[in-house]
């Protein structure tokens, strides 16, 4: 008899999570060809419908390009606090079965329900128990893989997508990953397929199959051991249930190239207020600014500065931004001769807050509690009801709540 907890790992993919979300306001929208994305004319597709993308509409595709594919697409604008809610709500879902819980993004996560088989039974009635209480609680449909490994886990899911449900054995695992195209491996992208083909491996059965020296000196030992582990199904990494983020940032793309440097400064403190208060809401410091610049020439810039001391402070995160900015155009020269397309802050080498806790002198204690008090404001009225007089009327401000990306992932489905 087969040990049936050998399965007990599980990966759950939300199905087309960003435009499912917004289907529960707009049902009337249901089985027509529909995408999330800003309604700006350099916006991208956030997600689409499962009828948009069967005429060839996907993510991070332009919204123009969507457009010109099928030109009476329903374009549903985003609002990321419907996302974060209901992430939050799926969440909670999964927590009722195990505590072991890995979320890698706003709408998908590992799960290992081994310890809870002899309670709820085997790993495909737990996860079938899932797919219905996200549904019943929710209203979303979800995909899960169920096996052995995290790997084959996410596997699974990626085949049985839009809601399904996919065990795959142990003894059956081989036999399903080898005939899979070698894109179908972690870490294998582009560049790295060029290299893998040309040496004539198209599947990972091709990989599995090619002595692990010839893996290592086409890629290197690192790569190549990696590739060669996974084409044999081996992953020994367990569900981590909690994970500390490893960044957190906002951008904007604009509708018009900027050559104000007052605009972009205005763009940054906005993003700035942002990701402080997201880091506040997570309690985490960041050690690290980052500044993202694309020019209209299609050139992207980064510049990044560690701070002294680790903070979650919106102003001292703005201050090091506007530092950076104007470092870079002293460097790029005049900005009507190269103006910009798209500004964005990061904060990076993220840590448990409270690492500035034991300073004699904390130059940033007043803003600290200045901002506390935003915090609690808006948790009670809502964003935007306490905010710096410069963006009372910015332009760019309802646009940067549309394009924000933190560490979870933005486009993928």
């Amino acid at each position: 008899m087969k040990n049936a907890t050998t399965t007990g790992i599980l990966h759950v993919d939300m199905d087309a999570f960003f435009a499912s979300v917004e289907l529960l306001d707009f049902p009337e929208y249901r089985g027509k060809p529909a995408v999330v994305a800003p309604l700006s004319g350099r916006s991208v597709v956030l997600s689409a419908t499962y009828e948009a993308r069967a005429l060839g509409i996907k993510g991070p595709m332009p919204l123009a390009m969507a457009k010109r594919l099928v030109p009476d697409v329903i374009v549903m604008p985003p609002v990321r606090a419907k996302y974060t809610k209901a992430s939050a709500e799926v969440m909670a879902v999964f927590r009722d079965f195990t505590p072991l819980v890995e979320p890698i993004s706003i709408d998908e996560a590992f799960l290992d329900v081994r310890g809870a088989t002899r309670l709820l039974g085997s790993p495909e009635k737990i996860a079938a128990d899932i797919r219905a209480a996200v549904l019943d609680r929710t209203g979303l449909t979800c995909s899960v893989g169920v096996a052995a490994t995290k790997f084959m886990a996410k596997l699974a899911s990626g085949q049985c997508k839009p809601n399904g449900l996919l065990v795959i054995e142990p003894d059956k695992a081989l036999e399903f990953l080898h005939p899979l195209p070698i894109r179908a491996l972690w870490g294998v992208g582009p560049q790295t397929a060029k290299v893998l083909e040309k040496r004539g491996l198209h599947t990972v059965g091709d990989i599995a199959d090619t002595p692990l020296r010839s893996l290592i000196s086409a890629l290197g030992e690192s790569a190549g051991t990696h590739l060669h582990d996974l084409a044999w199904g081996r992953d020994p990494r367990s569900v981590v249930p909690t994970r500390m983020e490893k960044s957190t940032g906002r951008e904007i793309t604009f509708d018009e190239d900027i050559t104000d440097l007052d605009t972009l400064r205005r763009t940054l403190l906005a993003q700035s207020e942002r990701v402080g208060s997201s880091l506040r809401l997570g309690n985490l410091d960041a050690r690290t600014v980052a500044l993202k610049v694309a020019f209209a020439d299609r050139q992207t810039v980064s510049r990044s500065r560690t701070l002294p001391t680790a903070t979650s402070v919106s102003r001292t995160i703005y201050a090091t931004a506007v530092e950076l900015l104007d470092a870079l155009i002293e460097e790029v020269g005049e900005l009507h001769r190269n103006p910009v397309r798209l500004i964005g802050v990061r904060a990076e080498q993220l840590v448990p807050s409270g690492s500035a806790d034991g300073l004699l002198w904390d130059s940033d204690e007043e803003w600290r509690e200045i901002e506390r008090v935003e915090d609690a404001v808006s948790q009670k009225f809502g964003r935007g009801a306490i905010k710096p007089a410069s963006l009372v009327v910015s332009p760019t401000d309802a646009p940067i709540g549309e394009s924000a990306h933190g560490a979870t992932k933005a486009v993928r489905e």
